[in-house]
């Protein structure tokens, strides 16, 4: 038995501009990591380095651009690395419906917990990210 991770928001965004922000390293490094590499593409690896204690990869598992990207990981702690997260978008009136999983999590532990909760806050960072400009420093975000 696996535990999943589920968040749906609407961002006043095209679905262009949400995709660059949940896809390209210049963007995800405003809401989300320290410092990122990678391209969007089709297996390709990804950085996501938090510290140098959480300095993790995964490869892009699933790809149609402006509208999905998964990411499975590859190298992270025992609680992540079976796992794989997906940002999938669709038109919504005058924006774009995100709808965001993070599955294959081993355990509801507290570790699981702790990050749906972080996945929230940083989703709303990314919102207010594309609609208002704002970046949260680094050291803010939970």
């Amino acid at each position: 038995m696996s535990f999943n991770i589920y968040h749906n928001l609407i961002i006043n965004a095209s679905q262009k501009e949400v995709f660059d922000a949940v896809s390209k390293p210049e963007h995800l490094d405003n809401w989300w990591s320290l410092k990122s590499t990678g391209t969007p593409e089709l297996e390709a690896e990804y950085n996501l380095n938090f510290t140098e204690e959480y300095n993790w990869f995964c490869k892009v598992s699933k790809i149609e651009p402006d509208s999905i990207i998964a990411f499975k990981m590859t190298v992270s702690d025992k609680d992540w690395n079976p796992t794989t997260f997906q940002f999938e978008l669709e038109p919504y009136k005058e924006g774009t419906m995100l709808k965001f999983s993070h599955v294959n999590w081993p355990e509801a532990n507290d570790h699981f917990k702790y990050s749906s909760f972080c996945w929230a806050m940083l989703l709303n960072g990314l919102k207010n990210y594309l609609e208002k400009g704002i970046i949260v420093p680094f050291e803010e975000r939970n």
